[in-house]
């Protein structure tokens, strides 16, 4: 045997004994291995299934609508993406996604990982509640399936918008809050990071951020983790305040609020049973509620009476006179508020999509078959970070597919009724009130009223609040037995149990 091959022999050997030794003794062969994860992945064959139907969808939309749908806000995106600078009508998260990935030039990849994150929030609900909470394959299945299959989520997943984001960080931060049984300050850290992030892409997050308190609060975490999670929130809203006030000269995330409040309020605003001072006058109208139309039209429209009182719509001067002017007439009215309000919250469990707030903001939640080009105000931005032409391009058959999946399978608004009314008896069923439940249930109405009261209804703002609807209806029927709730509050996590022989491993507080 030559030298050459000898050395080759005995590489040959040191690898193999190299490999048996990483394997350790007992480790199955790879062949093995492989055939286990198989026959696990094999008991997850429904979800599984669902989740390849949902990644079909997916891949149509990106051959159907190539690269991107448009939605008025998606250019403003862009627009602060590439001017780096703090937009004045709501705050920059979604915009620093779209600065990530600015160098690669793509609309197509900025959906692509918006699709992605359509299907890890499937993902994430289904891991949740099969893997850490032990409910049976089948319900953690249907609890995912409308995020995989609703027609209405592909849609705005493939949108230059930023719910479908939104809606990823508010699963990912439920999904960690409920999956940690204990609130170390490491994981608190996270839980406020992800509550910061989740408030500067959409300015609703605000809402959710009491939500989160409020249950951290509730589950009896330490003092001390409850302080880093508040820090870890507040620094990095302070720090964009700190920039937005470099730029606009106002300490805030954005200055929007008080025209969308004006807004809100113009649905049944009547100066007559106001005390208007002089200053405000300009602001009223004569035109009968019943005849007034959508409050968009308040803000956006050529002849919103916002556009006599000078300067520009988001002017620190305007917005406050606008702020002021609603909250005078909800003190004044506030029967008509709480109306207004209520009739915006009740369109959301409609059975039948009707168009609003006008056939053209209707018409972009569609997979049309015509598609309208880019503005020429947002055209060189567009090209810009596309280094091309950023109209959608609808190319068939796929598109035509999507048409009618569209026409006929999404999630009607009376089923995300039912969803609410089956957590609401499931937990009345369990008797216990201050269970998991309690944290998507109060996600969902954070993110259904929150809109309806500081602006007006969209069909947009009802899509992030499904999987959380999803979720609290499966958790409140999870299986257990009925009226099984503590009788007494649960321990606090920095509370010692009696005896040097217990240990502390894990709080009872945290979800069963």
């Amino acid at each position: 045997m030559s030298n050459a091959t000898e050395a080759g022999a005995r590489r040959a050997l040191t690898w193999a004994s190299a490999l048996r030794r990483r394997r350790g003794p007992g480790s199955p062969p790879p062949r093995a291995r492989i055939d286990r994860t198989l026959r696990r992945a094999a008991r997850h064959w429904p979800f599984l299934a669902l989740l390849t139907a949902g990644l079909l969808l997916r891949v149509a939309a990106m051959l159907g609508y190539r690269s991107a749908m448009w939605f008025n806000d998606g250019f403003q995106y862009v627009q602060s993406a590439i001017d780096a600078e703090p937009h004045i009508v709501r705050p920059n998260g979604y915009a620093f996604l779209l600065q990530a990935l600015e160098p690669f030039h793509s609309l197509a990849l900025v959906v692509a990982l918006q699709h992605l994150m359509g299907l890890g929030t499937a993902v994430l609900i289904y891991a949740l509640l099969k893997r850490r909470l032990r409910c049976p394959r089948w319900l953690a299945t249907l609890a995912a399936a409308p995020v995989l299959l609703d027609a209405y989520q592909v849609e705005l997943e493939h949108m230059v918008l930023s719910d479908t984001l939104f809606t990823f960080l508010i699963t990912v931060l439920v999904t960690a809050v409920l999956w940690w049984r204990t609130v170390t300050p490491a994981r608190a850290a996270a839980i406020g990071l992800l509550l910061a992030a989740a408030v500067l892409t959409r300015s609703i997050g605000m809402a959710l951020l009491m939500v989160v308190l409020v249950y951290l609060v509730i589950r009896r975490i330490r003092w001390t983790s409850l302080g880093v999670a508040l820090v870890a929130c507040a620094l990095p809203l302070a720090g964009y305040a700190t920039w937005f006030h470099a730029a606009h000269g106002k300490f805030a995330l954005s200055n929007s609020s008080g025209p969308f409040l004006y807004a809100r309020v113009m649905k049944f605003a009547d100066c007559h049973k106001m005390d208007v001072p002089v200053e405000e006058m300009p602001l009223c109208t004569e035109v009968a509620p019943r005849e007034r139309p959508s409050s968009q039209f308040y803000v956006w429209g050529d002849e919103s009476p916002l556009f006599r009182v000078p300067g520009d719509m988001f002017s620190n001067d305007k917005s406050a006179l606008a702020g002021r002017f609603a909250k005078r007439a909800i003190v004044a009215q506030p029967g008509d508020y709480l109306s207004a309000v209520g009739y915006d919250v009740a369109r959301v469990f409609f059975w039948k999509r009707t168009v609003y707030p006008d056939a053209f903001t209707y018409n972009l939640y569609q997979f049309r078959a015509t598609t309208e080009p880019v503005p020429q105000w947002a055209e060189p931005y567009v090209t810009a970070y596309e280094h091309g032409s950023g109209d959608t391009r609808v190319v068939e058959p796929y598109a035509r597919f999507l048409r009618f999946y569209q026409a006929h399978f999404y999630l009607r608004g009376t089923m995300v009724g039912i969803l609410l009314l089956l957590a609401v008896a499931g937990v009345a069923r369990r008797r216990d009130w201050l269970g998991p439940v309690l944290l998507p249930f109060g996600v969902v109405a954070g993110l259904l009223v929150t809109p309806a009261a500081t602006a007006e209804f969209d069909y947009r703002y009802v899509v992030p609040a499904v999987p959380m609807a999803c979720l609290a209806a499966a958790l409140a029927w999870r299986p257990g037995r009925p009226g099984t709730a503590r009788a007494r509050p649960a321990p606090r996590e920095d509370a010692r149990p009696a005896g040097p022989a217990v240990r502390d491993t894990e709080s009872a507080a945290g979800p069963a």
